[in-house]
């Protein structure tokens, strides 16, 4: 779990990164949130990074794929505009919250240190869940296209990653 959950970051990042790339074309007035958004991902993939390190594991074979995979989505969502990049972190961490929460049901008893670790970052992720719903605008055609194809990469881009 917790090598998915440092891939994940990784791709947060990298999703992050192609928004506000394209967010300078499309999207300026979101540059700030994305910014600070991006820098919460980082601190969280370091969080991830250390309990690797303190386990002495490797970081998970889909890192890369992760980073790649997000920085196109974030570009490509990026050049949509406001409604796609709002929609996209929406998706995302509506997805990442949910496996977030099972992941401290599973570990609560059994591993209190990764457990931990998750509990430092749902809260954040969850803000930025918040603050990208209250922005999607409701009947907008992007939102309707992007939310259950980003959500449905995220779960596969998860379940794939917890096999490799």
């Amino acid at each position: 779990m917790i090598k998915i959950n440092h891939a994940g970051e990784h791709g947060a990042i990298c999703i992050y990164t192609g928004q506000i790339l394209m967010a300078r074309l499309t999207a300026r007035g979101m540059i700030g949130e994305l910014t600070e958004f991006r820098s919460h991902e980082r601190r969280h993939r370091d969080i991830f990074r250390a309990e690797l390190q303190r386990r002495r594991q490797r970081r998970c074979r889909s890192y890369w794929l992760c980073g790649l995979g997000g920085f196109v989505l974030g570009a490509t969502t990026g050049l949509l505009g406001p409604s796609a990049i709002a929609a996209t972190t929406a998706a995302v961490e509506s997805v990442v919250l949910r496996h977030l929460q099972q992941q401290l049901v599973a570990l609560r008893d059994s591993d209190s240190a990764a457990a931990s670790a998750i509990s430092s970052i749902v809260a954040e992720e969850q803000q930025h869940h918040d603050r990208s719903a209250s922005q999607v605008q409701a009947g907008r055609f992007w939102p309707k296209v992007l939310v259950p194809m980003v959500s449905a990469a995220t779960e596969s881009v998860i379940w794939l990653g917890m096999r490799a």
